[in-house]
């Protein structure tokens, strides 16, 4: 009998620990003020509604609600001349990605922000959707030396004034960017 209840005691605290385990490191990596810091050079949000798109793991609504505490209303979108590229979007004339685009508050931006480690592992960078509108991607940074772009567009830059991705200067119109 003892050993029975042994048994079921190990068996309800070792996954109770994973548990604590997950939750723990998911607070950490998401929400504690621990492991980022907004980098000083990186433009303050604007007080405003922002637009954001999303192709990896923020479409999934759980992944939004523990990250924005919010779902974001998301809406089905495409971005056209780009394909996924592992965690990063990559320049191509004959792909396109498909994914959603947020409407998300300034503070919901900041929590993305923090997601994505905006500064140290991923740029933000505003394009252009198939239907016309503009949002906020994210982009992985790049290890190499930034390749400096011709913009056609008159929209300012936020940071910086190099985009360190082969894109066409109408897509490639304004960048956050650590340079």
């Amino acid at each position: 009998m003892l050993n029975n209840a042994k048994r079921r005691k190990r068996w309800f605290v070792i996954p109770l620990l994973g548990l604590v385990g997950v939750l723990g490191w998911l607070w950490l990596t998401m929400l504690s003020p621990w492991f980022y810091e907004r980098p000083d050079d990186v433009a303050d949000i604007e007080q405003r509604t922002h637009h954001v798109f999303v192709y990896g793991t923020l479409t999934h609504a759980p992944v939004r609600w523990l990250v924005m505490r919010a779902n974001g209303q998301p809406r089905s979108a495409r971005l056209e001349n780009y394909r996924k590229n592992g965690l990063d979007l990559s320049f191509d004339e004959d792909a396109h990605v498909d994914g959603l685009r947020l409407t998300v508050t300034p503070e919901q931006l900041r929590r993305l922000d923090r997601y994505e480690r905006l500064g140290v592992r991923y740029t933000r960078q505003e394009i252009t959707l198939k239907d016309g509108s503009r949002a906020w991607v994210y982009r992985r940074l790049a290890d190499s030396a930034t390749i400096p772009i011709e913009l056609d567009d008159p929209a300012p830059l936020i940071v910086g004034d190099y985009c360190p991705y082969e894109c066409p200067p109408s897509l490639c119109s304004s960048t956050l960017l650590l340079t």
